[in-house]
């Protein structure tokens, strides 16, 4: 049974962010996952810093994530990054696990831990057009 908590406990978190409709109540459930507080100033130098691969966040979403931003190698139009720019972002739980789970990886080489997506979210949902 032990064995099995962790799986337990990652399904009863991914089942609750599936409800989640607004990107506050996505942040909800990434500080709660997280179990710390959200720091939005950590959450911006995370953004705009590479962690040992070649991109950062901003490599592709722009400094100013209230803008549209372009893929760093297929130049791909990116729409902009933060909910008030762009009222559609984070209202999907799919989308928002997808592309977290694959910019992540892009730029650390691994997932995103909850703490880091908060953050990032905390500073994205602070941001004005």
């Amino acid at each position: 049974m032990l064995k099995r908590l962790p799986i337990i406990i990652s399904a009863c978190c991914l089942t609750s962010l599936a409800l989640a409709a607004t990107p506050q109540e996505m942040l909800a459930e990434f500080s709660k996952a997280s179990g710390q507080k959200t720091q939005p100033d950590k959450g911006q130098v995370f953004f705009n810093t590479t962690h040992g691969k070649e991109w950062s966040c901003s490599s592709c979403h722009t400094k100013q994530p209230t803008l549209e931003g372009q893929h760093a190698s297929t130049r791909k139009v990116i729409s902009a990054l933060a909910p008030a720019a762009n009222p559609k972002r984070f209202t999907d739980a799919a989308k928002t696990d997808k592309w977290f789970r694959r910019n992540c990886n892009d730029v650390l080489g691994r997932e995103c831990s909850a703490a880091e997506k908060a953050d990032v979210l905390a500073w994205l949902i602070t941001l004005k057009p």
